[in-house]
Protein backbone atom coordinates (compact mmCIF):
# COMPACT_ATOMS: atom_id res chain seq x y z
CA UNK A 1 0.00 0.00 0.00
CA UNK A 2 3.07 2.55 0.83
CA UNK A 3 4.25 1.73 -2.82
CA UNK A 4 1.15 2.72 -4.72
CA UNK A 5 0.80 6.00 -2.75
CA UNK A 6 4.99 6.44 -3.17
CA UNK A 7 4.55 5.92 -6.76
CA UNK A 8 1.37 8.41 -7.79
CA UNK A 9 4.52 11.08 -8.35
CA UNK A 10 6.00 9.71 -10.91
CA UNK A 11 2.40 8.49 -12.17
CA UNK A 12 0.84 11.78 -12.44
CA UNK A 13 -0.19 13.49 -15.34
CA UNK A 14 -0.20 16.63 -14.46
CA UNK A 15 -3.72 19.26 -15.06
CA UNK A 16 -4.78 22.53 -16.23
CA UNK A 17 -2.77 25.70 -15.78
CA UNK A 18 -3.78 26.95 -12.03
CA UNK A 19 -5.11 24.25 -11.00
CA UNK A 20 -5.30 23.05 -7.11
CA UNK A 21 -6.67 20.13 -5.30
CA UNK A 22 -6.19 18.35 -1.99
CA UNK A 23 -7.70 15.10 -0.66
CA UNK A 24 -7.57 12.47 1.99
CA UNK A 25 -7.45 9.07 1.41
CA UNK A 26 -9.08 7.24 3.67
CA UNK A 27 -8.39 3.27 4.26
CA UNK A 28 -11.75 2.15 6.24
CA UNK A 29 -9.81 -1.43 7.02
CA UNK A 30 -6.96 0.17 7.93
CA UNK A 31 -7.21 3.06 9.89
CA UNK A 32 -5.07 4.70 7.90
CA UNK A 33 -5.03 8.43 5.83
CA UNK A 34 -2.78 10.08 2.90
CA UNK A 35 -2.79 13.29 1.74
CA UNK A 36 -2.67 14.02 -2.04
CA UNK A 37 -2.20 17.68 -2.90
CA UNK A 38 -2.34 18.25 -6.99
CA UNK A 39 -1.60 21.56 -8.58
CA UNK A 40 -0.58 21.87 -12.55
CA UNK A 41 2.56 20.23 -12.38
CA UNK A 42 3.22 18.21 -9.29
CA UNK A 43 1.70 15.91 -7.03
CA UNK A 44 2.71 15.50 -3.44
CA UNK A 45 1.81 12.15 -1.52
CA UNK A 46 2.30 12.69 2.78
CA UNK A 47 0.44 10.98 5.57
CA UNK A 48 -0.10 13.79 7.35
CA UNK A 49 -3.45 14.73 5.99
CA UNK A 50 -4.90 18.45 5.88
CA UNK A 51 -8.17 18.70 8.35
CA UNK A 52 -10.10 20.19 5.63
CA UNK A 53 -9.24 19.06 2.11
CA UNK A 54 -11.13 19.74 -0.92
CA UNK A 55 -12.10 16.28 -1.28
CA UNK A 56 -12.34 13.23 0.73
CA UNK A 57 -12.06 9.61 -0.21
CA UNK A 58 -13.22 6.60 1.46
CA UNK A 59 -12.76 2.63 0.29
CA UNK A 60 -10.76 -0.45 1.64
CA UNK A 61 -6.87 -1.23 0.69
CA UNK A 62 -7.86 -3.89 -1.52
CA UNK A 63 -10.17 -1.75 -3.71
CA UNK A 64 -7.81 0.84 -3.54
CA UNK A 65 -4.76 -1.02 -5.35
CA UNK A 66 -7.43 -2.18 -7.47
CA UNK A 67 -7.95 1.27 -8.93
CA UNK A 68 -4.40 1.78 -8.96
CA UNK A 69 -3.53 -1.27 -11.12
CA UNK A 70 -6.87 -0.53 -13.15
CA UNK A 71 -8.92 -3.27 -12.56
CA UNK A 72 -11.29 -1.57 -11.56
CA UNK A 73 -12.49 2.47 -12.09
CA UNK A 74 -13.72 4.21 -9.35
CA UNK A 75 -17.32 4.51 -11.04
CA UNK A 76 -17.65 0.73 -10.67
CA UNK A 77 -16.47 1.23 -7.04
CA UNK A 78 -18.49 3.83 -6.21
CA UNK A 79 -21.84 2.07 -7.58
CA UNK A 80 -20.83 -1.08 -5.94
CA UNK A 81 -20.42 0.84 -2.70
CA UNK A 82 -17.20 0.00 -2.28
CA UNK A 83 -16.11 3.60 -2.08
CA UNK A 84 -17.43 7.02 -0.98
CA UNK A 85 -16.93 10.50 -1.12
CA UNK A 86 -17.33 13.51 0.60
CA UNK A 87 -16.84 17.53 -0.79
CA UNK A 88 -16.36 18.51 -4.31
CA UNK A 89 -17.61 15.57 -6.37
CA UNK A 90 -16.33 16.48 -9.97
CA UNK A 91 -12.96 16.31 -8.13
CA UNK A 92 -13.17 13.02 -6.53
CA UNK A 93 -14.72 11.30 -9.82
CA UNK A 94 -11.13 12.76 -11.32
CA UNK A 95 -8.78 12.08 -9.13
CA UNK A 96 -7.96 8.48 -10.90
CA UNK A 97 -7.68 10.56 -14.12
CA UNK A 98 -4.32 12.63 -12.98
CA UNK A 99 -2.53 9.08 -12.81
CA UNK A 100 -0.94 7.08 -15.56
CA UNK A 101 -1.94 3.33 -14.64
CA UNK A 102 1.34 1.00 -14.65
CA UNK A 103 2.89 -0.03 -17.75
CA UNK A 104 2.34 3.44 -19.16
CA UNK A 105 -1.59 2.64 -19.56
CA UNK A 106 -4.06 5.68 -19.48
CA UNK A 107 -7.06 6.01 -16.89
CA UNK A 108 -9.84 4.49 -17.17
CA UNK A 109 -12.09 7.43 -16.30
CA UNK A 110 -10.97 11.06 -16.38
CA UNK A 111 -12.56 14.61 -16.39
CA UNK A 112 -12.01 17.23 -18.51
CA UNK A 113 -12.93 20.40 -19.65
CA UNK A 114 -13.98 20.99 -23.40
CA UNK A 115 -13.80 24.05 -25.17
CA UNK A 116 -17.80 24.80 -26.89
CA UNK A 117 -17.76 28.07 -28.18
CA UNK A 118 -16.80 30.79 -26.18
CA UNK A 119 -17.73 28.92 -22.90
CA UNK A 120 -16.40 25.30 -21.14
CA UNK A 121 -18.52 22.24 -21.17
CA UNK A 122 -17.11 19.74 -18.27
CA UNK A 123 -17.26 15.66 -19.39
CA UNK A 124 -15.92 12.83 -17.83
CA UNK A 125 -15.66 10.06 -20.60
CA UNK A 126 -14.98 6.46 -20.09
CA UNK A 127 -14.42 3.51 -22.67
CA UNK A 128 -12.40 3.52 -25.83
CA UNK A 129 -15.02 2.09 -28.18
CA UNK A 130 -15.32 3.01 -31.92
CA UNK A 131 -18.70 4.45 -31.29
CA UNK A 132 -19.41 7.55 -29.48
CA UNK A 133 -22.47 7.76 -26.76
CA UNK A 134 -22.97 11.05 -25.37
CA UNK A 135 -25.08 11.65 -21.93
CA UNK A 136 -26.89 14.58 -20.97
CA UNK A 137 -28.58 15.19 -17.69
CA UNK A 138 -32.03 16.97 -16.86
CA UNK A 139 -32.89 20.08 -15.22
CA UNK A 140 -30.68 20.93 -11.82
CA UNK A 141 -28.94 17.86 -11.85
CA UNK A 142 -25.22 16.82 -13.43
CA UNK A 143 -23.14 14.15 -15.11
CA UNK A 144 -23.05 12.29 -11.94
CA UNK A 145 -27.15 11.25 -12.42
CA UNK A 146 -25.41 8.75 -15.33
CA UNK A 147 -22.63 6.96 -13.33
CA UNK A 148 -24.33 3.95 -13.64
CA UNK A 149 -25.20 3.97 -17.38
CA UNK A 150 -21.13 4.88 -17.78
CA UNK A 151 -20.41 1.59 -16.12
CA UNK A 152 -22.75 0.16 -18.44
CA UNK A 153 -22.03 0.98 -22.44
CA UNK A 154 -17.57 1.51 -21.51
CA UNK A 155 -17.21 -1.97 -22.24
CA UNK A 156 -18.15 -1.45 -26.12
CA UNK A 157 -18.58 2.41 -26.57
CA UNK A 158 -17.00 6.05 -26.08
CA UNK A 159 -18.66 7.66 -23.44
CA UNK A 160 -18.83 11.40 -22.31
CA UNK A 161 -21.27 12.37 -19.64
CA UNK A 162 -21.53 15.81 -19.85
CA UNK A 163 -22.39 18.81 -17.48
CA UNK A 164 -24.80 21.27 -19.93
CA UNK A 165 -23.93 25.18 -19.90
CA UNK A 166 -25.45 26.48 -16.80
CA UNK A 167 -24.65 23.55 -14.41
CA UNK A 168 -22.48 21.23 -12.75
CA UNK A 169 -18.80 22.11 -13.28
CA UNK A 170 -19.43 23.76 -16.66
CA UNK A 171 -19.31 27.28 -17.39
CA UNK A 172 -22.50 29.51 -17.00
CA UNK A 173 -23.02 32.25 -18.84
CA UNK A 174 -25.23 34.88 -16.99
CA UNK A 175 -26.94 36.18 -19.98
CA UNK A 176 -27.57 33.44 -22.33
CA UNK A 177 -30.86 32.48 -23.37
CA UNK A 178 -30.93 28.78 -21.95
CA UNK A 179 -33.65 27.39 -24.04
CA UNK A 180 -33.41 23.84 -25.95
CA UNK A 181 -31.73 24.98 -29.10
CA UNK A 182 -28.86 27.36 -27.17
CA UNK A 183 -28.60 24.29 -25.19
CA UNK A 184 -28.42 21.70 -28.60
CA UNK A 185 -26.17 24.21 -30.11
CA UNK A 186 -23.58 23.96 -27.11
CA UNK A 187 -23.75 20.00 -27.38
CA UNK A 188 -22.58 20.26 -31.33
CA UNK A 189 -19.77 22.64 -30.46
CA UNK A 190 -18.78 20.13 -28.02
CA UNK A 191 -19.01 17.01 -30.64
CA UNK A 192 -17.07 20.26 -33.01
CA UNK A 193 -13.95 20.32 -30.34
CA UNK A 194 -13.87 16.17 -29.85
CA UNK A 195 -13.49 15.57 -33.33
CA UNK A 196 -17.46 13.54 -33.60
CA UNK A 197 -19.16 13.42 -36.47
CA UNK A 198 -22.16 11.50 -35.16
CA UNK A 199 -22.93 9.99 -31.69
CA UNK A 200 -25.71 8.54 -29.98
CA UNK A 201 -27.58 10.98 -27.50
CA UNK A 202 -29.24 9.54 -23.96
CA UNK A 203 -31.10 12.26 -22.41
CA UNK A 204 -32.99 12.48 -19.19
CA UNK A 205 -35.44 15.15 -18.62
CA UNK A 206 -34.33 18.03 -19.95
CA UNK A 207 -31.56 16.83 -21.67
CA UNK A 208 -33.86 14.59 -23.31
CA UNK A 209 -35.35 17.47 -24.69
CA UNK A 210 -32.11 19.27 -25.68
CA UNK A 211 -30.86 15.34 -27.47
CA UNK A 212 -34.34 15.89 -29.61
CA UNK A 213 -33.66 19.64 -30.42
CA UNK A 214 -29.78 18.15 -31.73
CA UNK A 215 -31.79 15.65 -33.56
CA UNK A 216 -34.23 18.26 -35.42
CA UNK A 217 -31.29 20.51 -36.15
CA UNK A 218 -28.24 18.37 -37.04
CA UNK A 219 -29.91 15.01 -37.68
CA UNK A 220 -26.39 14.39 -39.41
CA UNK A 221 -25.03 14.34 -36.00
CA UNK A 222 -27.34 11.59 -34.55
CA UNK A 223 -27.17 8.08 -34.68
CA UNK A 224 -29.88 7.74 -31.93
CA UNK A 225 -31.82 9.21 -29.25
CA UNK A 226 -32.57 6.90 -26.20
CA UNK A 227 -35.09 9.87 -24.24
CA UNK A 228 -35.39 8.64 -20.94
CA UNK A 229 -38.63 10.39 -19.92
CA UNK A 230 -38.06 13.56 -22.05
CA UNK A 231 -39.25 17.27 -21.30
CA UNK A 232 -41.98 17.45 -23.89
CA UNK A 233 -43.78 20.74 -24.40
CA UNK A 234 -47.00 21.31 -22.23
CA UNK A 235 -50.43 21.34 -23.78
CA UNK A 236 -52.42 21.91 -20.43
CA UNK A 237 -52.32 23.62 -17.52
CA UNK A 238 -51.28 26.59 -19.75
CA UNK A 239 -52.70 29.37 -18.07
CA UNK A 240 -49.99 30.82 -16.37
CA UNK A 241 -48.25 31.21 -19.31
CA UNK A 242 -48.60 35.22 -18.84
CA UNK A 243 -47.68 35.03 -15.52
CA UNK A 244 -44.30 33.49 -16.15
CA UNK A 245 -43.59 35.35 -18.80
CA UNK A 246 -43.35 38.52 -16.62
CA UNK A 247 -41.01 36.41 -13.99
CA UNK A 248 -37.73 37.11 -15.43
CA UNK A 249 -35.00 34.20 -14.32
CA UNK A 250 -32.81 37.08 -13.83
CA UNK A 251 -34.79 37.69 -10.74
CA UNK A 252 -32.96 34.61 -9.45
CA UNK A 253 -29.95 36.86 -8.63
CA UNK A 254 -31.46 37.78 -5.89
CA UNK A 255 -29.57 36.31 -2.64
CA UNK A 256 -31.79 33.53 -1.66
CA UNK A 257 -31.40 29.56 -1.24
CA UNK A 258 -33.34 26.00 -0.93
CA UNK A 259 -32.88 24.35 2.53
CA UNK A 260 -31.45 21.02 2.68
CA UNK A 261 -34.51 19.79 3.94
CA UNK A 262 -36.76 21.27 0.57
CA UNK A 263 -34.25 19.87 -1.71
CA UNK A 264 -33.79 16.52 -0.06
CA UNK A 265 -37.55 15.77 -0.08
CA UNK A 266 -37.68 17.54 -3.70
CA UNK A 267 -35.00 14.67 -4.77
CA UNK A 268 -36.98 11.78 -3.38
CA UNK A 269 -40.53 13.09 -4.66
CA UNK A 270 -38.53 11.75 -8.25
CA UNK A 271 -38.85 8.26 -7.47
CA UNK A 272 -41.88 5.63 -7.47
CA UNK A 273 -40.20 3.31 -4.92
CA UNK A 274 -37.37 5.91 -3.19
CA UNK A 275 -36.69 2.35 -0.91
CA UNK A 276 -34.85 1.41 -3.68
CA UNK A 277 -32.13 4.26 -3.54
CA UNK A 278 -29.18 3.85 -1.46
CA UNK A 279 -29.45 6.92 1.35
CA UNK A 280 -25.96 8.18 0.26
CA UNK A 281 -27.18 8.81 -3.51
CA UNK A 282 -29.36 11.70 -1.71
CA UNK A 283 -26.63 12.98 0.49
CA UNK A 284 -24.66 13.66 -2.67
CA UNK A 285 -27.61 14.82 -5.33
CA UNK A 286 -28.43 17.15 -2.51
CA UNK A 287 -24.70 18.77 -1.48
CA UNK A 288 -24.15 18.75 -5.23
CA UNK A 289 -27.53 21.05 -6.23
CA UNK A 290 -26.65 23.01 -2.99
CA UNK A 291 -23.29 23.86 -3.38
CA UNK A 292 -23.99 24.88 -7.41
CA UNK A 293 -27.12 26.94 -6.46
CA UNK A 294 -24.52 29.44 -4.23
CA UNK A 295 -23.66 30.90 -7.32
CA UNK A 296 -25.84 33.71 -8.86
CA UNK A 297 -25.00 32.72 -12.56
CA UNK A 298 -26.19 28.73 -11.66
CA UNK A 299 -29.48 30.19 -10.00
CA UNK A 300 -30.19 32.00 -13.28
CA UNK A 301 -29.31 29.04 -15.69
CA UNK A 302 -31.50 26.65 -13.48
CA UNK A 303 -34.85 29.49 -13.59
CA UNK A 304 -34.20 30.37 -16.71
CA UNK A 305 -34.30 26.83 -18.26
CA UNK A 306 -36.91 25.67 -16.23
CA UNK A 307 -38.94 29.02 -17.92
CA UNK A 308 -38.39 27.74 -20.81
CA UNK A 309 -39.54 24.07 -20.26
CA UNK A 310 -42.81 25.49 -19.20
CA UNK A 311 -43.02 28.56 -21.89
CA UNK A 312 -42.44 26.41 -25.37
CA UNK A 313 -45.28 26.49 -27.79
CA UNK A 314 -46.86 23.33 -27.58
CA UNK A 315 -48.77 23.69 -31.54
CA UNK A 316 -48.51 25.98 -34.25
CA UNK A 317 -45.93 25.93 -37.34
CA UNK A 318 -43.23 26.21 -34.75
CA UNK A 319 -44.47 24.03 -32.16
CA UNK A 320 -42.94 21.58 -30.26
CA UNK A 321 -45.10 18.22 -31.74
CA UNK A 322 -45.50 20.09 -34.90
CA UNK A 323 -41.73 19.90 -35.25
CA UNK A 324 -41.23 16.33 -33.79
CA UNK A 325 -42.58 15.01 -36.77
CA UNK A 326 -39.79 16.31 -38.84
CA UNK A 327 -37.51 14.20 -36.37
CA UNK A 328 -35.46 11.87 -38.30
CA UNK A 329 -32.83 9.69 -36.34
CA UNK A 330 -34.09 6.50 -34.27
CA UNK A 331 -35.77 7.44 -30.95
CA UNK A 332 -36.32 5.70 -28.31
CA UNK A 333 -38.73 7.40 -25.40
CA UNK A 334 -38.81 5.47 -22.25
CA UNK A 335 -41.30 6.54 -19.91
CA UNK A 336 -41.53 5.96 -15.67
CA UNK A 337 -45.54 4.81 -15.09
CA UNK A 338 -45.42 7.15 -11.91
CA UNK A 339 -43.40 10.11 -13.10
CA UNK A 340 -44.89 12.95 -11.01
CA UNK A 341 -43.02 15.39 -14.02
CA UNK A 342 -43.68 13.90 -17.15
CA UNK A 343 -46.82 12.45 -17.61
CA UNK A 344 -47.45 8.91 -19.22
CA UNK A 345 -49.93 10.87 -21.39
CA UNK A 346 -47.05 12.57 -23.19
CA UNK A 347 -46.78 8.99 -25.05
CA UNK A 348 -50.01 9.53 -26.82
CA UNK A 349 -49.13 12.95 -28.48
CA UNK A 350 -45.60 11.14 -29.31
CA UNK A 351 -47.35 8.39 -30.96
CA UNK A 352 -49.09 11.08 -33.20
CA UNK A 353 -46.33 12.97 -34.26
CA UNK A 354 -43.70 9.55 -34.40
CA UNK A 355 -45.62 6.23 -35.11
CA UNK A 356 -42.71 4.68 -35.88
CA UNK A 357 -40.79 6.09 -32.21
CA UNK A 358 -40.46 3.12 -29.94
CA UNK A 359 -42.06 3.59 -26.26
CA UNK A 360 -41.33 1.81 -23.47
CA UNK A 361 -43.29 2.00 -19.95
CA UNK A 362 -41.46 1.11 -16.75
CA UNK A 363 -43.69 0.16 -14.34
CA UNK A 364 -43.12 1.57 -10.77
CA UNK A 365 -40.80 4.53 -11.87
CA UNK A 366 -40.46 7.92 -11.40
CA UNK A 367 -38.53 10.22 -13.36
CA UNK A 368 -34.82 8.81 -13.52
CA UNK A 369 -35.52 5.35 -14.63
CA UNK A 370 -31.21 5.15 -15.25
CA UNK A 371 -31.08 5.81 -11.53
CA UNK A 372 -34.22 4.19 -10.17
CA UNK A 373 -34.30 0.83 -12.67
CA UNK A 374 -30.53 1.03 -13.71
CA UNK A 375 -30.66 -2.24 -14.75
CA UNK A 376 -33.52 -1.99 -17.23
CA UNK A 377 -33.25 1.35 -18.52
CA UNK A 378 -29.23 0.65 -18.96
CA UNK A 379 -30.40 -2.30 -20.97
CA UNK A 380 -32.97 -0.81 -23.00
CA UNK A 381 -30.24 1.79 -23.87
CA UNK A 382 -27.57 -0.59 -24.89
CA UNK A 383 -30.36 -2.66 -26.98
CA UNK A 384 -31.60 -0.06 -28.61
CA UNK A 385 -28.17 2.12 -29.72
CA UNK A 386 -27.07 -1.68 -30.50
CA UNK A 387 -29.82 -1.65 -33.46
CA UNK A 388 -28.66 1.54 -34.68
CA UNK A 389 -25.24 1.09 -34.97
CA UNK A 390 -23.13 3.13 -37.72
CA UNK A 391 -22.19 1.07 -40.96
CA UNK A 392 -19.26 -0.93 -41.81
CA UNK A 393 -18.07 1.51 -43.78
CA UNK A 394 -18.44 4.18 -40.69
CA UNK A 395 -17.09 1.87 -38.22
CA UNK A 396 -14.02 1.24 -40.80
CA UNK A 397 -13.56 4.84 -40.71
CA UNK A 398 -13.81 5.50 -37.45
CA UNK A 399 -11.67 2.51 -36.30
CA UNK A 400 -8.63 4.23 -38.16
CA UNK A 401 -9.53 7.86 -36.55
CA UNK A 402 -8.82 5.60 -33.67
CA UNK A 403 -5.88 4.80 -34.48
CA UNK A 404 -4.71 8.15 -35.16
CA UNK A 405 -5.38 9.21 -32.13
CA UNK A 406 -3.77 6.45 -30.17
CA UNK A 407 -0.30 6.55 -32.55
CA UNK A 408 -0.33 10.68 -31.56
CA UNK A 409 -0.55 9.59 -27.74
CA UNK A 410 1.83 7.62 -27.72
CA UNK A 411 4.63 10.02 -29.88
CA UNK A 412 2.95 12.35 -26.92
CA UNK A 413 4.63 9.76 -24.45
CA UNK A 414 0.89 10.21 -22.84
CA UNK A 415 2.24 13.25 -21.33
CA UNK A 416 -0.21 15.92 -22.81
CA UNK A 417 -2.80 16.13 -20.40
CA UNK A 418 -5.61 17.82 -21.94
CA UNK A 419 -4.23 17.54 -25.49
CA UNK A 420 -2.12 20.94 -25.09
CA UNK A 421 1.53 19.81 -25.65
CA UNK A 422 2.59 20.84 -22.25
CA UNK A 423 5.70 18.30 -22.28
CA UNK A 424 7.23 20.50 -25.36
CA UNK A 425 5.67 18.50 -27.96
CA UNK A 426 4.70 20.20 -31.08
CA UNK A 427 1.21 19.64 -31.29
CA UNK A 428 1.39 20.50 -34.92
CA UNK A 429 4.06 18.03 -35.66
CA UNK A 430 2.73 15.26 -33.67
CA UNK A 431 -0.72 15.79 -35.68
CA UNK A 432 1.11 15.60 -38.82
CA UNK A 433 3.00 12.34 -38.11
CA UNK A 434 -0.29 10.66 -36.42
Amino acid sequence: MEDAFASLPERYLGADSGFSASYRIELDDLGVSWAVELDEARCEVTVSPKSDPDVVIGTDAATWLELREGQLSGLDAFRSRRLWARGNLDLAVAFEGFFRLPNGRPPLVRIHEVRAGKGRISTLTAGDGIETVILIHGLGSNKTSFFETISALTPEYTVHAIDLPGFGSSSKPLRAPYDAAWFARAVCRFMDTEGIDRAHLVGNSLGGRVAIEVGLQRPERVQSLSLLCPSMAWRRRRHFVPLVKLLRPELAAIPHSFGDGLVRQQFWSMFSRPERIHPSAADVAVEEFLRNYRSVNARVAFHAAARHIYLEEPMGPRGFYTRLRELDPPAMFVWGDEDPLVPLAFGRYVRDALPAARQVVLEQCGHVPQVEHPVDANALVHDFIGHAQASAAERAAKRLGRAARRLQTRINGNGAHNGNGRNGEDPEITAEAA
